[in-house]
């Protein structure tokens, strides 16, 4: 099966190009931004060896109908999807902070509240809570964006503000659009039959200095979901709750005895893992989108994308 590794495309214009864990992103002329979506698989900051088939269309094609779902109420930066595997949108000065939005008390805020702590990014949590309870409202606890490889870190509104990060204004209408934002996910998601759990969002100011929503978002690797049939239940008993997320990836990895640390060897991802990972990546697809998922053409994956994305930029 044909999958995207890595690409090194000289489109028409192209000034620079940034290569990120899973994405590659091509400036065409300081207008827009050509993002592609590569197959490979990341986990605990590390990229893993072998690629998934149509993961890269599969996070593409779920990012592009959130977008479309949520511009009445959030502008983003998209313009067009010329090929199943590419997003070219506005080019855009990120904020330097994801704002991570939580509905409940799991991941890495469940972690921090088992080890006793009641105050997250400057916010409290309530006591009494056990791991996957609704907090009684959505709480947004920021994080500062990490370049070179190094893990996000946990950054308050205070120290974001008092810093310069962003200024007050601003963060203002990040933290309105991302609460606007995680509800229209929410209703989205009960839709299907799921609970938006917690999720993140990237911001950027365009050049005549709109805020727009950027990057990936509702996937099942920038979000958390359960499944809502059974949730009391489960919560009742204490057991795990039913996740759709790319966290049997990261349990799969823990159980072979890997979590990214220094001195730790990836398990061997055979053929038939790696099909396993495609299928289970092709499920979130549909479960999330209540669409079949059609798989593109991956005779020559690399020229597809190239043919596509140039008479797109040639109109």
């Amino acid at each position: 099966m044909n999958t995207i590794n890595e690409t090194n495309f000289q489109f028409p214009n192209q000034k620079s190009v940034y290569k990120g864990k899973v994405r590659e992103v091509y400036n065409i002329n300081d207008e827009v931004l050509v993002m592609i979506a590569s197959d490979r698989l990341s986990a605990f900051d590390v990229v893993l060896p072998r690629q998934i088939p149509f993961k890269g269309q599969i996070l593409n094609q779920i990012a592009t109908k959130m977008m479309n779902d949520t511009a009445d109420i959030v502008p983003n930066w998209l313009v067009s999807n010329p090929d199943e595997n590419v997003a070219v949108g506005h080019l855009c000065e990120p904020f330097k902070v994801e704002m991570v939005i939580r509905g409940y008390l799991s991941g890495h805020a469940s972690r921090e509240y088992k080890a006793g702590k009641r105050i997250l990014c400057g916010v409290p949590m309530p006591e009494g809570l056990k791991e996957n309870d609704k907090f009684p409202e959505p709480i947004i606890t920021p994080s500062t964006k990490a370049e070179n490889g190094e893990h996000d870190e946990d950054i308050s509104r205070e120290d974001i503000l008092a810093n310069g990060i962003v200024s007050e204004a601003d963060y203002l209408v990040l933290e309105d659009f991302t609460r606007k934002l995680f509800a229209r996910g929410t209703e989205i998601a009960a839709k299907r039959g799921l609970i938006l759990v917690d999720t993140k969002y990237e911001f950027g100011k365009t050049k005549d200095g709109k805020i727009v929503l950027i990057d990936e978002i509702h996937t099942p690797d920038s979000s958390r979901y359960f499944y809502e049939e059974g949730y009391a239940a489960r919560q009742e008993k204490g057991e795990n709750q039913k996740q759709l997320s790319k966290e049997f990836v990261r349990q799969w990895l823990i159980a072979n005895g890997f979590q990214g640390k220094d001195g730790q060897q990836i398990p061997e991802m055979t053929d038939a893992k790696i099909e396993e990972i495609s299928n289970r990546y092709i499920e979130l697809y549909e479960q999330i989108t209540g669409e079949s998922f059609v798989k593109g053409d991956t005779t020559n994956i690399l020229n597809r994308i190239e043919k596509n994305v140039v008479e797109f930029l040639n109109k």
